[in-house]
Protein backbone atom coordinates (compact mmCIF):
# COMPACT_ATOMS: atom_id res chain seq x y z
CA UNK A 1 0.00 0.00 0.00
CA UNK A 2 1.02 3.76 -0.60
CA UNK A 3 -0.59 4.57 2.63
CA UNK A 4 2.64 3.96 5.21
CA UNK A 5 1.01 5.74 8.63
CA UNK A 6 -1.30 7.66 9.85
CA UNK A 7 -1.92 9.67 12.98
CA UNK A 8 -2.74 12.39 15.11
CA UNK A 9 -1.79 14.98 17.07
CA UNK A 10 -2.61 18.63 18.83
CA UNK A 11 -0.82 21.95 17.26
CA UNK A 12 -1.57 24.28 19.94
CA UNK A 13 1.16 27.27 19.66
CA UNK A 14 1.79 26.69 22.98
CA UNK A 15 2.95 24.00 22.53
CA UNK A 16 6.18 25.52 21.35
CA UNK A 17 6.06 29.25 23.03
CA UNK A 18 5.27 28.70 26.37
CA UNK A 19 7.04 25.06 26.98
CA UNK A 20 9.31 27.30 29.97
CA UNK A 21 5.74 28.11 31.69
CA UNK A 22 4.72 24.86 32.31
CA UNK A 23 4.98 23.79 35.95
CA UNK A 24 5.08 19.67 35.86
CA UNK A 25 8.13 19.51 33.33
CA UNK A 26 8.52 15.83 33.84
CA UNK A 27 4.84 15.57 31.85
CA UNK A 28 5.77 18.05 29.33
CA UNK A 29 9.24 16.24 28.30
CA UNK A 30 6.70 12.72 28.53
CA UNK A 31 4.61 14.41 25.76
CA UNK A 32 7.73 15.56 23.83
CA UNK A 33 9.47 12.63 24.11
CA UNK A 34 5.84 10.99 22.64
CA UNK A 35 5.76 12.93 19.99
CA UNK A 36 9.27 12.35 19.11
CA UNK A 37 8.21 8.88 18.87
CA UNK A 38 6.19 9.54 16.41
CA UNK A 39 8.46 10.95 14.97
CA UNK A 40 10.32 7.99 14.52
CA UNK A 41 7.38 5.95 13.42
CA UNK A 42 7.09 8.20 10.41
CA UNK A 43 10.73 7.78 10.00
CA UNK A 44 10.62 3.78 10.00
CA UNK A 45 7.55 3.83 7.81
CA UNK A 46 9.36 4.86 4.58
CA UNK A 47 7.03 7.56 4.47
CA UNK A 48 8.10 10.01 1.46
CA UNK A 49 5.61 12.46 1.89
CA UNK A 50 3.97 13.92 4.57
CA UNK A 51 0.61 14.98 4.41
CA UNK A 52 -0.60 17.18 7.24
CA UNK A 53 -4.53 18.05 7.67
CA UNK A 54 -4.75 20.99 9.72
CA UNK A 55 -7.41 23.50 10.68
CA UNK A 56 -5.77 26.91 9.36
CA UNK A 57 -6.46 29.87 11.42
CA UNK A 58 -7.46 33.04 8.89
CA UNK A 59 -3.49 33.11 7.87
CA UNK A 60 -4.10 32.33 4.47
CA UNK A 61 -7.83 32.65 3.56
CA UNK A 62 -10.51 34.29 4.91
CA UNK A 63 -14.47 34.87 4.95
CA UNK A 64 -14.21 36.28 1.14
CA UNK A 65 -12.61 32.84 0.10
CA UNK A 66 -13.41 30.38 2.56
CA UNK A 67 -12.76 26.21 0.68
CA UNK A 68 -14.32 23.59 2.61
CA UNK A 69 -11.00 21.64 1.72
CA UNK A 70 -7.86 22.58 0.49
CA UNK A 71 -4.32 20.96 -0.40
CA UNK A 72 -0.90 23.16 -1.28
CA UNK A 73 0.48 21.94 -4.41
CA UNK A 74 3.72 23.95 -4.12
CA UNK A 75 7.61 22.67 -4.28
CA UNK A 76 8.10 25.24 -1.51
CA UNK A 77 6.47 26.47 1.62
CA UNK A 78 7.03 28.99 4.46
CA UNK A 79 6.38 29.18 7.86
CA UNK A 80 5.48 30.32 10.44
CA UNK A 81 3.19 32.69 9.42
CA UNK A 82 2.71 33.94 13.20
CA UNK A 83 5.52 36.57 15.05
CA UNK A 84 8.83 33.83 15.23
CA UNK A 85 9.62 34.63 19.11
CA UNK A 86 5.87 34.48 19.83
CA UNK A 87 5.80 30.86 18.08
CA UNK A 88 9.50 30.20 19.22
CA UNK A 89 9.63 28.48 15.74
CA UNK A 90 12.43 30.23 13.52
CA UNK A 91 10.91 31.09 9.94
CA UNK A 92 11.91 28.84 7.15
CA UNK A 93 11.51 27.42 4.12
CA UNK A 94 9.09 23.66 4.32
CA UNK A 95 9.94 21.48 1.10
CA UNK A 96 6.60 20.12 -0.81
CA UNK A 97 6.40 18.03 -3.64
CA UNK A 98 4.18 19.91 -6.68
CA UNK A 99 4.06 16.61 -8.86
CA UNK A 100 2.64 14.95 -5.94
CA UNK A 101 0.18 17.02 -4.58
CA UNK A 102 -1.62 17.46 -8.19
CA UNK A 103 -1.63 13.59 -8.74
CA UNK A 104 -3.27 14.07 -5.32
CA UNK A 105 -5.68 16.37 -5.99
CA UNK A 106 -6.48 15.36 -9.43
CA UNK A 107 -7.56 11.66 -7.71
CA UNK A 108 -9.59 13.39 -5.03
CA UNK A 109 -11.46 15.35 -7.31
CA UNK A 110 -13.12 12.42 -8.48
CA UNK A 111 -15.07 12.08 -5.70
CA UNK A 112 -14.93 15.26 -3.44
CA UNK A 113 -14.54 18.97 -4.55
CA UNK A 114 -11.22 20.49 -3.66
CA UNK A 115 -9.48 23.45 -3.95
CA UNK A 116 -5.60 23.49 -4.33
CA UNK A 117 -3.34 26.48 -3.39
CA UNK A 118 0.32 27.37 -5.04
CA UNK A 119 1.14 29.94 -2.72
CA UNK A 120 0.88 28.79 1.63
CA UNK A 121 2.19 30.00 4.53
CA UNK A 122 1.91 27.94 6.74
CA UNK A 123 0.61 29.31 10.66
CA UNK A 124 1.16 26.84 13.90
CA UNK A 125 -1.61 24.60 12.55
CA UNK A 126 1.18 22.96 10.51
CA UNK A 127 4.59 24.53 11.76
CA UNK A 128 4.25 23.01 15.46
CA UNK A 129 3.75 19.33 14.30
CA UNK A 130 6.42 19.69 11.60
CA UNK A 131 8.72 21.16 14.59
CA UNK A 132 8.29 17.77 15.83
CA UNK A 133 7.95 15.77 13.44
CA UNK A 134 10.46 16.66 11.23
CA UNK A 135 12.43 18.70 12.47
CA UNK A 136 15.05 19.20 10.22
CA UNK A 137 12.71 19.55 7.79
CA UNK A 138 13.74 17.19 5.42
CA UNK A 139 10.34 15.45 4.15
CA UNK A 140 8.12 17.08 1.71
CA UNK A 141 4.82 18.13 3.14
CA UNK A 142 1.37 18.13 1.34
CA UNK A 143 -0.23 20.62 3.48
CA UNK A 144 -4.47 19.88 3.64
CA UNK A 145 -6.84 22.27 5.20
CA UNK A 146 -10.18 21.63 5.91
CA UNK A 147 -12.31 24.60 7.17
CA UNK A 148 -12.85 24.52 11.00
CA UNK A 149 -13.09 28.38 11.73
CA UNK A 150 -15.78 29.84 9.42
CA UNK A 151 -19.42 28.46 9.44
CA UNK A 152 -21.03 27.65 7.39
CA UNK A 153 -18.47 24.27 8.42
CA UNK A 154 -18.47 21.13 6.20
CA UNK A 155 -20.51 18.44 7.48
CA UNK A 156 -18.95 15.55 9.66
CA UNK A 157 -19.89 12.82 6.95
CA UNK A 158 -18.09 14.76 3.98
CA UNK A 159 -15.05 15.34 6.34
CA UNK A 160 -15.06 11.69 6.55
CA UNK A 161 -15.37 11.08 2.56
CA UNK A 162 -12.57 13.38 2.48
CA UNK A 163 -10.66 11.26 4.35
CA UNK A 164 -11.62 8.34 2.61
CA UNK A 165 -11.15 10.03 -0.82
CA UNK A 166 -7.66 10.67 0.62
CA UNK A 167 -7.09 7.12 1.42
CA UNK A 168 -7.78 6.40 -2.55
CA UNK A 169 -5.33 9.18 -3.63
CA UNK A 170 -2.72 7.94 -1.20
CA UNK A 171 -3.07 4.40 -2.62
CA UNK A 172 -3.16 4.97 -6.04
CA UNK A 173 0.42 6.40 -6.67
CA UNK A 174 3.67 4.22 -6.00
CA UNK A 175 5.20 6.76 -2.92
CA UNK A 176 5.00 6.04 0.56
CA UNK A 177 2.96 8.71 2.10
CA UNK A 178 2.30 9.38 5.52
CA UNK A 179 -0.66 11.34 7.37
CA UNK A 180 -0.99 13.44 10.12
CA UNK A 181 -4.47 14.66 11.63
CA UNK A 182 -3.37 17.82 13.90
CA UNK A 183 -6.23 19.82 16.03
CA UNK A 184 -8.02 20.39 19.53
CA UNK A 185 -9.51 18.35 20.48
CA UNK A 186 -11.27 20.71 23.20
CA UNK A 187 -10.19 24.42 23.46
CA UNK A 188 -11.25 27.83 23.80
CA UNK A 189 -8.32 29.94 22.10
CA UNK A 190 -8.04 33.60 22.44
CA UNK A 191 -10.97 33.49 24.82
CA UNK A 192 -11.61 34.22 28.17
CA UNK A 193 -11.83 30.53 28.68
CA UNK A 194 -8.20 30.53 26.83
CA UNK A 195 -6.92 27.18 28.91
CA UNK A 196 -9.80 25.53 29.38
CA UNK A 197 -9.44 21.86 28.59
CA UNK A 198 -12.70 19.38 28.44
CA UNK A 199 -10.98 16.61 29.56
CA UNK A 200 -14.41 13.91 30.19
CA UNK A 201 -15.39 15.16 26.64
CA UNK A 202 -12.13 14.74 24.65
CA UNK A 203 -11.22 11.45 26.38
CA UNK A 204 -15.29 10.44 24.96
CA UNK A 205 -14.04 11.64 21.58
CA UNK A 206 -10.67 9.66 21.90
CA UNK A 207 -12.55 6.40 22.19
CA UNK A 208 -15.25 6.83 19.70
CA UNK A 209 -12.03 7.56 17.48
CA UNK A 210 -9.16 4.89 18.35
CA UNK A 211 -12.20 2.40 18.43
CA UNK A 212 -12.69 4.13 14.10
CA UNK A 213 -16.46 4.21 14.82
CA UNK A 214 -17.39 5.67 12.21
CA UNK A 215 -21.23 6.16 13.26
CA UNK A 216 -20.30 7.47 16.78
CA UNK A 217 -17.78 9.35 15.23
CA UNK A 218 -20.27 11.22 12.87
CA UNK A 219 -22.78 11.44 15.75
CA UNK A 220 -21.45 15.01 16.76
CA UNK A 221 -23.56 18.26 15.85
CA UNK A 222 -21.60 21.58 15.92
CA UNK A 223 -23.88 23.44 18.65
CA UNK A 224 -23.10 20.66 20.67
CA UNK A 225 -19.49 21.05 19.77
CA UNK A 226 -19.45 24.60 20.33
CA UNK A 227 -21.10 24.02 24.01
CA UNK A 228 -18.32 21.62 25.32
CA UNK A 229 -15.37 21.51 23.15
CA UNK A 230 -15.52 25.52 22.52
CA UNK A 231 -14.45 26.58 18.81
CA UNK A 232 -11.32 24.80 18.79
CA UNK A 233 -13.76 21.55 18.75
CA UNK A 234 -14.46 22.30 15.54
CA UNK A 235 -11.01 20.67 14.83
CA UNK A 236 -12.48 17.22 15.66
CA UNK A 237 -12.44 17.28 11.34
CA UNK A 238 -9.12 16.88 10.88
CA UNK A 239 -8.55 13.93 13.06
CA UNK A 240 -11.91 11.93 11.77
CA UNK A 241 -10.68 12.56 7.98
CA UNK A 242 -7.22 11.07 9.18
CA UNK A 243 -9.60 7.81 10.88
CA UNK A 244 -11.58 7.58 7.38
CA UNK A 245 -8.27 7.83 5.53
CA UNK A 246 -6.71 4.62 8.20
CA UNK A 247 -9.78 2.46 8.50
CA UNK A 248 -8.49 0.64 10.96
CA UNK A 249 -8.71 1.39 15.08
CA UNK A 250 -6.08 3.14 16.99
CA UNK A 251 -4.03 3.28 19.66
CA UNK A 252 -3.55 6.64 21.85
CA UNK A 253 -0.66 6.80 23.18
CA UNK A 254 -0.41 9.92 25.34
CA UNK A 255 -3.34 12.20 26.50
CA UNK A 256 -3.30 14.97 29.10
CA UNK A 257 -5.18 18.08 29.97
CA UNK A 258 -2.58 18.53 33.04
CA UNK A 259 -0.89 21.23 31.18
CA UNK A 260 -3.48 24.23 30.84
CA UNK A 261 -0.82 26.71 29.82
CA UNK A 262 -0.67 24.78 26.32
CA UNK A 263 -4.34 25.86 26.08
CA UNK A 264 -5.55 21.61 24.62
CA UNK A 265 -5.64 18.20 25.68
CA UNK A 266 -2.20 17.18 24.22
CA UNK A 267 -2.58 14.20 22.72
CA UNK A 268 -0.55 11.55 20.30
CA UNK A 269 -2.16 8.84 18.41
CA UNK A 270 -1.66 5.97 15.22
CA UNK A 271 -4.22 3.99 13.45
CA UNK A 272 -3.90 0.57 12.25
CA UNK A 273 -3.92 0.71 8.49
CA UNK A 274 -6.71 -1.92 7.27
CA UNK A 275 -7.86 -2.52 3.09
CA UNK A 276 -4.84 -0.79 1.27
CA UNK A 277 -3.47 -1.79 -1.90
Amino acid sequence: MSLVYAGVLSHAPGMTGRAELVENTALRDEFYARLDAQRRDIEASGAEALVVIAAEHFANFFMNNMPAYCIGISDEYEGPIEDPKWLKIERTKVPGNARLSRTLVEQVMHSVDVAYAEEWKFDHGVMVPLHFLTPRYDLPIIPVNINCQGPPLTPLHRAWAFGEALREACDAVPEKIAIVGTGGISHWPATPDSGKINEPWDRDFLDRLMRNDRAALLDYNDVDTYRDGGQGGFEIRTYIATAAAARGAGELQFYTAQMPIFAVGCTVARFNLEGGN
